[in-house]
């Protein structure tokens, strides 16, 4: 009977830990988990000046585009922060460096509103 108490007791300490409820295998992010990651988009949106760039709301931005963009497409948006206009320009190029930085930049966008807009 104690053997019966002790494992029954065990295996409701093992069923109470549960897992990670925000976070599906498939990439996508629910309700419970904050996004946050320091990085040169998230110094550039703390250096914008603007009332809606709060730490968390910028460390989120970073956490989605280190999910979502190369190195070298995070250190090219930095100059968005600092000159909206450059992402006009791209998008308007002929280039197709500019061309695939625009389309990037813009899925990233469109993510980092759905997933960040709560922060």
């Amino acid at each position: 009977m104690l053997r019966l108490l002790t494992m029954i007791c065990a295996l409701s300490a093992l069923a109470a830990c549960g897992g990670s409820r925000g976070y599906n295998p498939s990439g996508n992010y629910g309700g419970g988990v904050i996004l946050f990651a320091t990085g040169p988009i998230n110094s550039a949106c703390l250096q914008t000046g603007r009332k809606q760039a709060s730490r968390a709301r910028c460390g989120c931005i970073q956490a989605v585009a280190d999910r979502e963009l190369s190195s070298a497409q995070q250190r090219r948006g930095v100059s968005v922060f600092k000159d909206p206009h450059k992402l006009q320009q791209a998008r308007q190029s002929d280039r197709s460096s500019d061309n695939a930085f625009w389309s990037a930049w813009k899925a990233y966008g469109q993510t980092a509103e759905a997933l960040c807009s709560a922060t």
